[in-house]
């Protein structure tokens, strides 16, 4: 879909990494590749979903971050960023070089034309070990861990539905105030 050349890190020293042991390998490949205007990261992970690689990411390379963008406009060594809040959106403008977190509302992307993905299949990635990148190698994987996950669960949700008795609506909606006054939910 565009993309220029592929790296991938790739060493059993990279392994069992949390978000700071990521980011960090991370920023160090960024800085090797050189200059940059703007880094785009996804919103979050799917391991432990806690989101902070592309914040870490920013702090490392000493550069301002803007998370859960659904919209990014770059123009005049700016970013205008449409960031999703609770209850809508917020504008926000940030300098170059910068990082941006996308969620899915940023927009589907573009299908490969035939011939870019004939020219992706005959391209081979680039694979970085660690001394490629100049990490200090206590600071990746499991050994540069700072988070231990002690518990990663799906809550149970369990519904609890009473039915309301009387012999006329009246009643069963007098039955019915009642049971809410009780658990003082009115």
């Amino acid at each position: 879909m565009g993309a220029d050349e592929l790296i991938l890190l790739e060493d059993t020293t990279f392994d069992g990494g949390d978000s700071y042991s990521t980011a960090y390998a991370l920023a160090m490949a960024i800085k090797k590749i050189g200059v940059f205007d703007i880094i785009l990261c996804g919103r979050q992970a799917a391991d432990w979903d806690s989101g902070q690689v592309g914040s870490g990411i920013a702090e490392f390379l000493g550069i301002p971050s803007v998370t859960v963008a659904k919209k990014v406009e770059v123009a005049d060594g700016k970013a205008k960023v449409e960031r999703v809040i609770a209850d809508g959106y917020e504008t926000l403008e940030v300098m170059l070089p910068a990082l941006v977190t996308v969620s899915n509302e940023l927009g589907e992307p573009r299908y490969a034309t035939l011939k870019g993905i004939m020219a992706a299949a005959k391209r081979q990635p680039s694979i970085w070990k660690p001394a490629d990148i100049g990490v200090n190698t206590s600071q990746t994987g499991t050994t540069g861990r700072r988070a231990k996950l002690v518990k990663l669960f799906q809550p149970v949700r369990e519904g609890k539905c009473e039915l309301m008795k009387g012999d006329t609506a009246a009643e069963a909606g007098s039955n019915l105030a009642v049971k809410l006054r009780e658990a003082k939910l009115i």
